[in-house]
Formats: structure tokens, sequence, C-alpha cells
């Protein structure tokens, strides 16, 4: 008798606990949305497209991740919300199936000068407990090897409870840091030129301070002027030597000065504290040009650079110390790693080559672990933070990435698609904010909004599989299979810029004569070496106008009226028009309305509970006093002029009562650059990262120089866009200018008249000029990894 189980039993019912496999949209409005609603499955790879400005980053972070981070933090008490910044509910109607979301975007990494690439992720903690194991001679715990532990050591009195009495003992501690005593672990040491803090034939009464926020009648003039320990009337230059100690030096002291209990402090290290220890890059225009006038960054003699003690220095594993792992390239110091055979220890071994193995996996095998996180691009950034989740044990989150294959050569983009699916296959959902079709052909799923951005924008155009967005009508599905063809004929030069011992970080004692008068693309895989040529060695006296990638910053108040200076002639016009002052139309000076400050929002602060903004009743929104909207240049008011689009607003300062051609010049800029359809008062925090880019690239449009230098300028760009980017370039050059660019994409690649390509790899392994020629000269050598991909785009 057969005993073989049945076969033809109903399969049980699924569990209630599986149905839930969707995130659900319904009725989002955040930003310009316009009632989107949408279904995502779970545990796919989802891409989100569509033309820069259309709402993608409004749906993914701002509405789907912003909630998700809303209702963790609603699980932690009222007194740990304190803490955190608050955050409103979106404006959706509903969201359902939410899972925990991890966002990996493109913001910089950290303003802390002892913030490293190592510190950032695990592997410098991982270094410290192995050279704390094996290390020779032997300092101690993993503290004795840390940069940011400084060694301390006292002793004192205490007292213990012992037999029901009380007696005192003597007890002492140390504590061994590996903090370099000269540098504080920043492995730069700083001198301020005196002579820019103040005018010695100056007294302080005089105005002798030339530090900003140091003016006469501030308080921190007065600190000094009315501490009693200088006379405030006397030229600096005739100061004692103990009022200049004083004045200079002194240790923090507590006085009473103009009534009121203060810390007195030397102006050197008061400045050093307040101004010095912040990072550069997030420092205010105006502190960061007196920063740069007044401070030389020298590298520490105490350390040479590397931030540790000399005997964490001299503590080695096989003639290896932690400053030389640290300083050495990623990918060699994996393969040392490896070679360490130590049973004691393997555990944590093999911890630190999976580490050290994703930061190569990823394509950032040329950073070294003692890289500043300051300096790293936001591509980069992005993928060092993938780095800590690679190796993750979670499962069934959401991960959000905003744009991962930035600053990504072709070839290392096929790597990171290999590393959303791997995360996608360990059973979470991937939510890729993209425009590369390389990595929006691997989605489960593909999500188009659009069709136009801005107001044009804001709706779902698409939902489906890569095929049925391949065969659809959607912008991004025409576009999909784009590709630029080689030019027929290139630009002939005009002259060249010589670039001679180029030896700027990993190139090698480089030459290269860049052509002038052409469009010129500098690429190569990432790491090779391309910024350190354009923006580190370009001889000084070229009249060069840089536009990188760094940030923009402006508050909620910023707006591309501010931000480009447009608001200034707009204002004169509006004043001579009306025979007022300027001011008056200003929403962050005289103009502005009284019950919100020119916001054209009041927010009320509700403690650990999130802030409620709304409209402000006495303005309606349009941040001007009531009697400034009185006053109007052909026939519109401030405010409606400022809800003008730039395309509208064009048209309006470009004729008629209105003519106004210093506003019109800087509004066909915009025009230029793909932005028409911006309104003039849209908040800055409102802008997309592409829109952001290319509002930089027009305010630079203006500046003298004959040689433009633009790094990835398509950063963020729609595959429609490309081709508008394509025709300033072309308008540029054709204008007389010289345009270089840093760039990996094909389409840019194959519009250059001239290619120069380093390589051939990345870090150590880049740094020299592999190719230099036309791009139907790299095609038909292929003798690079670019004219590899180039071929392969162009198809031949």
């Amino acid at each position: 008798m057969s005993t073989a189980p049945r076969t033809d039993r109903p399969s049980p019912a699924p569990h209630v606990a599986d149905s839930h496999e969707l995130i659900r949209v319904h009725g989002a409005r955040e930003n310009n949305l316009k009632d989107v609603s949408v279904e995502i499955p779970k545990r796919r790879l989802t891409v989100f497209t569509g033309v820069s400005g259309s709402g993608k980053s409004s749906l993914v972070f701002d509405t789907i991740a912003a909630e998700s981070q809303r209702l963790i933090n609603e699980t932690y008490s009222a007194f740990v919300q304190g803490f955190m910044p608050a955050a409103a509910r979106p404006e959706v109607d509903v969201l359902d199936g939410l899972t925990t979301a991890i966002i990996v975007d493109q913001q910089r990494m950290g303003a802390d000068p002892r913030s490293t690439v190592g510190t950032a992720t695990d592997a410098n903690a991982m270094l410290r407990i192995l050279f704390s194991r094996l290390g020779t001679p032997h300092l101690g715990s993993p503290k004795a090897y840390s940069f940011n532990v400084a060694s301390v050591s006292g002793a004192g009195a205490v007292s213990v409870e012992r037999g029901g009495r009380t007696v005192k003992e003597r007890r002492s501690f140390s504590v061994t840091g590996g903090m370099c005593p000269r540098c504080e672990g920043r492995g730069t040491v700083s001198d301020l030129d005196l002579t820019q803090l103040y005018d010695d034939a100056k007294s302080l009464n005089e105005g002798a301070l030339s530090v900003p926020g140091y003016k006469s009648g501030g308080w921190n003039h007065r600190l000094y002027a009315e501490s009693g320990l200088v006379d405030a009337d006397k030229p600096i230059r005739e100061y004692t030597e103990r009022e200049l100690a004083d004045f200079l030096y002194r240790e923090p002291t507590r006085m009473k000065i103009a009534g009121i209990n203060m810390t007195y402090e030397g102006l050197v290290p008061r400045i050093q504290k307040s101004m010095l220890a912040k990072d550069r890059e997030g420092m205010q225009p105006h502190i960061r040009a007196f920063v740069d006038r007044a401070v030389t960054f020298t590298t520490c003699p105490g350390c040479a650079g590397t931030r540790l003690t000399e005997a964490a220095r001299a503590s080695k594993i096989e003639g290896i110390s932690i400053a030389d792992a640290c300083a050495t390239q990623i990918s060699d110091l994996a393969a040392w790693a490896r070679g360490l055979a130590e049973p004691s220890v393997a555990p944590l071994l093999t911890a630190l080559c999976g580490t050290l193995d994703s930061f190569v996996e990823i394509g950032l095998g040329y950073l070294s672990l003692d890289r500043p996180a300051g300096t790293l691009s936001g591509g980069e950034a992005q993928r060092v933070k993938m780095v800590r989740h690679l190796g993750s044990s979670l499962t069934d989150v959401t991960y959000v990435f905003d744009e991962p294959t930035t600053g990504l050569h072709p070839h290392d983009i096929q790597r990171m698609n290999d590393l959303l699916l791997r995360l996608r296959d360990k059973g979470n959902t991937v939510l890729v904010v993209e425009h590369k079709p390389e990595t929006i052909a691997i989605a489960d799923h593909v999500v188009d909004l659009g069709p136009g951005a801005g107001t044009a924008g804001g709706t779902v155009c698409f939902e489906g599989t890569v095929e049925q967005l391949r065969a659809g009508t959607t912008l991004t599905g025409r576009h999909f299979g784009d590709r630029a063809a080689l030019k027929e004929s290139v630009r002939k030069p005009t002259g060249t810029l010589e670039i001679r011992g180029a030896h700027a970080h990993n190139l090698r004692d480089v030459d290269v004569d860049v052509p002038l008068g052409v469009l010129t693309v500098v690429t190569g895989v990432a790491g090779s070496g391309k910024s350190s040529l354009v923006h580190g060695s370009i001889p000084p006296g070229a009249e060069v106008v840089s536009v990188d990638q760094g940030a923009i910053r402006g508050s909620r108040r910023s707006n591309p009226a501010t931000y480009t200076g447009l608001l200034e002639p707009v204002r004169k016009a509006f004043a001579k028009a009306n025979g007022v002052k300027p001011a008056l139309f200003s929403a962050n000076s005289e103009g502005a309305c009284p019950g919100c400050n020119g916001a054209g929002v009041v927010y009320t602060d509700l403690a650990m509970m999130a802030g409620v903004a709304t409209t402000c009743e006495e303005c309606e929104g349009r941040r001007f006093d009531a009697s400034v909207l009185e006053y109007t240049l052909g026939g519109r008011d401030i405010s409606e002029v400022l809800a003008l689009s730039v395309t509208e607003a064009a048209e309006f300062f470009g004729a008629g009562a209105a003519r106004t051609p210093a506003a019109h010049t800087i509004l066909t800029r915009l025009a230029d650059v793909g932005l028409g359809y911006l309104t003039l008062g849209q908040p800055l925090t409102t802008l997309s990262g592409g829109e952001r880019q290319r509002l930089k690239l027009a305010t630079h449009m203006a500046d003298q120089g004959g040689i433009y230098v633009l790094d990835e300028p398509t950063a963020g760009l729609h595959l429609a866009d490309v081709e508008q980017l394509l025709g300033l370039l072309d308008r540029l050059v054709d204008g007389g200018k010289s345009v270089i660019v840093v760039e990996h994409h094909q389409a840019v690649m194959a519009h250059a008249d001239w290619i120069i390509d380093l390589g051939p790899g990345a870090g150590h392994d880049g740094g020299r000029v592999v190719f230099e020629g036309t791009p139907a000269d790299l095609v038909a050598a292929r003798s690079t990894l670019t004219g590899e991909h180039l071929a392969a785009y162009v198809g031949r």
C-alpha cells in the first residue's frame, strides 16, 4: 500500500499577516504633488523617475520616508522627542503599509573637522580594537589608538562607606588616549594673523577690532572695552605687556562686565573656539572670507598630520601602525587585513575585511580611512553611508536612495545596481529616485511623475514595468532609448591651457594641454583624478569660472529672486515708479508683514510635539505689509510679481511700463538653463537637487571669465533635460567661451569636441592621462574603460 502523501489537497489559505504587501499612498499634496495616489510593492526595487522638479523627492522623501520617520519618533518618550527634530505630518490623506525607512541621501557628511571616512563607518573602531589586541608595544585599551580621546590623569580623596562609617581614601586615575596634544586630533594647527584681528593704531573705542560680529557697541566688543583689564581709549600698540596678554590670551575668567556676570576670555582663544572649531564649508560667507584672510592652516608638526600621539604611532602590527593603516588606500588595506593570520581575533578580522571589501565593491576602494568626511562629494558621501547598511542584519525595512549613481562612471554603475539588488534580495523594500536608464532598467516597478516640472508636474504619468515604460508615451518612455550621436565634425581650438607637473592628490606629474574655444570633457572612473586635475591644477591667473557641486545655502526666506540678485533691480524699479524707498519691497526688511515678519506663515512651537505652520492671516501668505501692496509696477504689486514664473516674468520685464533690462537679463539666464517654470518667490528649500545645480549655473553665467569649469552638470537631470543642457553648452562655446566639463554622462562625452580620459583605475591606480583626442578617436581605439562604454552607447 502506498504511503505517499496526497497532492490534491487544497493549499492552506494565506495568513492574514501576509496580505500587507503594498505601501499605499492616497491624496499626497506635498509641495507640487496634486492629490497623488500610488501603490508600491514591498520587497521589490521601485524606481521613481521624471523630469527634474516633477515631484519625485516630494513623494518619496517628503511624504513616504518623512511619515515613516515621524511615526518611529513618536514611539520614543516625550523627553527623548524633545531632543529630536520635530517633523509635521505630511500633506497626505492615507499612508498604509509603511515600514521603517532608512534614508541614504546625498547630504554632505559632517561639519566636524574630526570626522573621517573611518569614524563615519565602523572601520576605525574595529582597527582600534585590532591594534589594542595585537599592537606591539602594547598600549592598553582601544582608546589609546583614538584621536578623539585625550590622555588625562588625576588624583584626589574619595569618600567610601565602610563598616558603617565614612572614610576617606586617596585614589588616582589615568586614561591613555591617542589624541595628539598639539593639534587636539585635528591633524592641522592654525596660526592667526593678528593684523587681521585689529588695527593696532586705533583704540577699542575707535573701532580697532575687525573681526565679524565684534563691531563697536555690540556685546562681543563691550566684553573687551568694558572689562577693566585694558584701557579702551588707548591705541592697542601702546598696551603694556600685561595688557596685551590679557587682551589676547587670558584664560576664561568670570567677572562682572557692564553690570552683568560674564566669562571674559582672550580674543585669540575666543575666536579659535567660536570660528576655527567649525568646518569651513559650514560657515557663513562673510565668516569664511575672514577665516581665509586671517588664518593659515599647516600640518601639525607634532603628529605630521596623523592626529595621533607618538606612542600610538609607535605601536605596530607587522611593521604597520594604525596611522599607516588609516593612510593606506582601502583596497590595499583590505589585502593587508586578509594577510593577518591570528586566530585570537579571527571574528574581528572577518568583520573588518567585510567592511573594507564593501568599500571596494561600492567603488570607493580608492579612499583612505583618514580622508576627512567633509571633503567627500555628495555621491561619495552617499556611498559611504551605504557601506554601513550592506552588512546590516535588518530585513523588511525600506531603503530610500537619492540618485545613487551620481558621480559614477558607467563602469561603476553596474556594481551599484548589484548592491541595490542585494539589498532587495535580503527582503527589503528599495525605493530609488533616479534618472539613469541603466538603473531604471533593473527596476521591478517604475513610477514616472510629470508630465512637466513645478506646477506642470506633480501627477503620476505611469506605473508599471520597465517594458511597459519603454512602450509608453510618457516623456521618460519616449527618451528612454535616446542615444546621442558622435559629432560629424568638431570645433578647432583657438589656443591651449597648459597644465604641467600636476601632482595634486593622486595625480602623477601630469602634463596636459587643454584646448580652448571648444567643449572639452574630462572623464574617467570615480577617483581617477578628474577633479584634482580640473579644480586643483589649473594655473593661477587663468580667467576661470568654476561651478562645482557645493550645496546652495539658503533659508526658507531665500528664493530664486534673492539668490540670483534679481530682487535688487526689481525693488529699484518699484521704488522709482512709486517714488518710495527700495527697502519697502523686501519681505526681509521694511516691507515685511508685521504679523509674520515677512515669512508668509506663522510657526507655532509645541515643544516636543511637531510644530505647526499656518498661513499668516494678516497678509494671507503674501509676506508684505498691506500698504506696500498698494504700490504697483506695470499693473502688478510686488507679491504678484514674485508669484510669476521665470518665463512670465521675462515677458513682463522685457517690454512695456515694467521694462527693466537688468532683471530681464537675469531671467533670460534662468530660462536658458531650463528653469522657466520656477516661480520667483518659491523657497529654495523646496527646490530639487537638479534645480539647485542649474540655479547655481545660471548665476555663474554672469561672471567675467573666458573659461567655464562645470562639475557634473547633468547631476539630477532627466534624460530630456540633458538635450537642453547640451544646447546651453554649445551656446557658451559659440559665444566665445571655453567650456571644460567633468562628466560621466555618455551623451555629453559624445557631444564633446575633445576628451581627456584619466585612469586607468582609481586612487593610486589612476592619476594618469590614458587618452586625449576626439570622441570618435576614443570610440575607434576602445583602449580605455570609457572608450568601451562610449562605443556601446553610440552603437559602434
